[in-house]
């Protein structure tokens, strides 16, 4: 299947900074992410794992912060990152029905990678956050398997799919098809450059609200396809943020609130029945397992330094939304239902040389 357009390559450029090599989470060094695609018939859905970084995240763990915007979610895992501020596993993304296969799958990775785990050391925290794909995909059949989670773990790459892929298979975003997207801006602070970077899971809004760069581009979709109908705002969205700049879990919860800047730009108001959350860490603070002295030395940023972050974050995320929606194929799923392309549209929004 060819691969379809990002937004850039139409001529859209989300605000002013710079994006990074790739304009994928994976700018940030030592992120990986992964995709398994369960995709026939009335089936379609999947697993998407993201790798922290390239070592044993239980035994290296990353400072993290976790906030929600809207509680309408089933994320697992929550709990123990907004207590101790870190993450000690990937991170997988899957249908809403899925959270516990991935869970066990989950689990039963780090066991095999961290054999004191449950013996002579604690227990694990998997993290596993979801979005309710029955649109498109046969939800109730349960259709993820181990196997599945630990495909999308053990493949996990720098450059990876987005779009209709992994967990974003089955996924629907402002009434069209929605999935994984992601993006990454490089900001310089005290004179060295960083990464911010953003993958997303987009499931939610109503095509009515849809703004792609300002423009009110769902009221002209619906105006060409004559559609008067208007769903309810009933869907979720997963925002994953990376950095490699020195942050503590505090200033990682004010980026991570950043996040939804970003997507309300995208036109969503968050409504009741969506789950909105974001889990923001950083690779440039390792916190051991084992430390026998129990101190560590945990460097931060200053905070008049974070207006470039919160810009860093909430651009990145815009466009990563957008990316997971222009660059998903048209999809007919479950009972036929139909969710199309933001690229059948570009004629509305492209950029002309």
């Amino acid at each position: 299947m060819e691969r379809l357009k990002r937004i850039r390559e139409y001529g859209i450029h989300i605000g002013s900074l710079t994006a990074g090599k790739k304009n994928q989470i994976t700018d940030v060094t030592g992120i990986r992410v992964g995709h398994a695609t369960i995709q026939h018939g009335d089936i379609n859905t999947g697993v998407t794992a993201i790798l922290p970084h390239d070592g044993n995240p239980f035994r290296q763990k990353l400072l993290a912060a976790i906030h929600v915007a809207n509680g309408f979610g089933k994320t697992m895992g929550s709990i123990q990152i907004e207590e101790l501020g870190n993450i000690e596993t990937p991170i997988v993304l899957t249908n809403t029905l899925s959270i516990g296969v991935a869970s066990n799958a989950l689990i039963s990775y780090m066991l095999e990678h961290n054999k004191d785990i449950g013996l002579t050391t604690g227990t694990v925290n998997p993290v596993v956050c979801e979005c309710n794909d029955g649109y498109l995909n046969d939800i109730r059949g349960m259709h993820v398997t181990e196997e599945d989670v630990r495909y999308a773990i053990e493949h996990a790459a720098e450059d990876f799919e987005e779009g209709a892929v992994g967990a974003g298979t089955g996924m629907s975003c402002y009434g069209l098809k929605g999935g994984i997207g992601s993006a990454s801006r490089i900001i310089d602070l005290s004179e060295k450059n960083y990464t911010v970077g953003a993958l997303v899971l987009t499931n939610m809004g109503c095509l009515e609200d849809f703004r792609l760069d300002g423009k009110p581009l769902g009221r002209l979709i619906r105006e060409r396809e004559e559609e008067n109908t208007q769903e309810r705002d009933r869907g979720s969205v997963i925002m994953i943020l990376a950095t490699d700049i020195p942050l503590t879990e505090r200033q990682l919860k004010r980026i991570a609130k950043r996040a939804v800047v970003g997507l309300t730009r995208t036109g969503t108001s968050l409504g009741h029945g969506s789950g909105d959350i974001v889990i923001a860490f950083t690779t440039a603070n390792k916190i051991t397992h084992e430390n026998a002295k129990g101190i560590y030395n945990v460097k931060m940023v200053h905070e008049e330094l974070l207006d470039k972050v919160f810009q860093a974050s909430a651009e990145a995320v815009e466009e990563a939304i957008l990316n997971s929606m222009v660059a998903a194929d048209t999809t007919i799923g479950r009972n036929g239902h139909i969710r199309k392309s933001l690229a059948l549209y570009a004629d509305l929004f492209e950029e002309k040389k």
